[in-house]
């Protein structure tokens, strides 16, 4: 199943992951700043949220990516997707197929887009383009707060993984300013921020330290 090379071209940049905060102001707030730094790109992500507040949260974060041209990518979560009308969803090894989560994406409209997981390995990247992916992940490249026990992705994957799918390569996994720039070189066209954004004391400043990378 072939992506469309629209949707892919639009996927480049600073991509901001919610942390697993329960307060939706919180959440809200901070996620504004970092929208209003120049991020365009933000995956919902919560791990703690019951399924009401699954859904109030991610209600919230498509008005905002809304009112700043962003795209609002869910975690894991097709139906929650199609539910607060995301423009796409992203998903793990264990997540669902690819190509069942490509029909049903198409279905709502042709524009949403299929992000996939794919850890450590260039297979698992060439099966999702197969399947209609928009863009690969792979990670973690760096120790990560998030996921502290994560295996470690070797930077050469980047280069392969554009050559052989020639879709846009998401990094995620430990990523700051400071080692973001050989991620950047190597290829990488998303940053995956957890930490060094939601963490910061200025969650602005700290977005906008990330977008500034990719105009020079």
């Amino acid at each position: 199943m072939k992506t469309d090379p629209v949707r892919s071209a639009t996927l480049r940049g600073l991509y901001a992951i919610t942390p697993d905060w329960t307060d939706t102001l919180r959440l809200a707030t901070v996620t504004e700043a970092i929208l209003g730094a120049g991020c365009r790109v933000l995956q919902y992500r919560n791990k703690r949220a019951s399924d009401s507040l699954l859904r109030e949260q991610a209600v919230a974060l498509r008005k905002l990516t809304a009112q700043y041209d962003a795209r609002l990518i869910i975690n894991d979560d097709l139906d929650l997707a199609l539910f607060c009308a995301a423009d796409g969803v992203h998903l793990g090894e264990d997540d669902g197929q690819l190509a069942a989560a490509r029909l049903r994406l198409n279905g709502a409209s042709a524009d949403k887009i299929l992000g996939a997981s794919c850890y450590q390995s260039l297979p698992l990247a060439l099966a999702a383009a197969q399947a209609g992916a928009d863009y690969v992940a792979f990670g973690s490249f760096f120790a990560s707060p998030t996921k502290p026990q994560a295996k470690r992705a070797d930077p050469g994957l980047i280069a392969a993984a554009k050559r052989e799918t020639g879709l846009p390569i998401c990094a995620i996994g430990g990523i700051t300013t400071d080692n973001a720039g050989s991620l950047i070189a190597a290829g990488v066209d998303l940053l995956a921020v957890i930490s060094a954004l939601y963490d910061a004391p200025d969650p602005f400043q700290a977005a906008l330290n990330f977008t500034q990378l990719f105009q020079t």
